[in-house]
């Protein structure tokens, strides 16, 4: 396995528009190292204390994204320096992170996730749950966190027409937003979704962001 070649690989499929996030949830701190070596700064870990042990053991301008499912108590643990959060799916978890990053005296992005896939076992909210939220008083006084943009997860499946439709249903929910409650907001730009197995499709219909875990760093172990 070859961390620098993967990337290049991955990269060499991207257009200038979409950004690399390497997925490196459970993978050694040499493996992160390696892929930065190779030029890689955005990584992706989906558990906080895990992302809490690696981030002092590797260089400073490492962008962190948080991609997996952020439990309100586990913030505390990544808000003094992760760059985004992707899975924000309840104003609960939005205000949590409003708090921490008040008390680290720094604004938080975050991503919407929306459930896009077919599986019950997805987290996300619908499209009437993100209304509720946005048009909040409560949202309106989150001055610490900054929404910019949304993610989702297409249905594990083989069905390439089945991926694309859900990818184009989240790009559908980002221009719903964007014109609704974000026109005036040049950062809500990004649109997270893909991964190992068909970021390829997310691509084609206009992510911004790629999550890529084994198709850098090999198979879960």
């Amino acid at each position: 396995m070859n961390i620098k070649e993967n990337i290049e690989k991955v990269l060499s499929a991207l257009p200038e528009n979409v950004r690399l996030v390497a997925v490196s949830k459970t993978k050694p701190v040499e493996f992160l190292q390696e892929a930065y070596d190779a030029g890689q700064r955005l990584f992706g870990e989906n558990k906080a204390q895990e992302l809490a042990t690696k981030q002092p053991q590797l260089p400073d301008d490492i962008q962190w994204h948080f991609i997996g499912h952020l439990q309100t108590n586990k913030v505390k643990y990544i808000a003094p320096f992760v760059s985004l959060i992707h899975a924000v799916d309840s104003l609960k978890l939005l205000a949590e992170i409003n708090k921490q990053a008040q008390k680290n005296d720094r604004i938080i992005s975050c991503l919407l996730e929306f459930h896009i896939a077919d599986e019950d076992s997805k987290f996300g909210l619908l499209m009437k749950d993100a209304e509720v939220i946005l048009k909040s008083d409560q949202f309106t006084k989150l001055n610490n966190i900054r929404v910019c943009g949304v993610m989702g997860m297409a249905t594990y499946t083989e069905d390439e027409q089945q991926i694309r439709k859900e990818f184009r249903s989240l790009k559908n929910i980002f221009d719903e937003l964007k014109q609704k409650y974000f026109a005036d907001k040049g950062e809500f730009k990004e649109i997270s979704m893909g991964m190992s197995g068909d970021y390829p499709i997310a691509v084609d219909e206009g992510a911004t962001l790629v999550r890529v875990g084994s198709g850098i760093f090999g198979a879960r172990y």
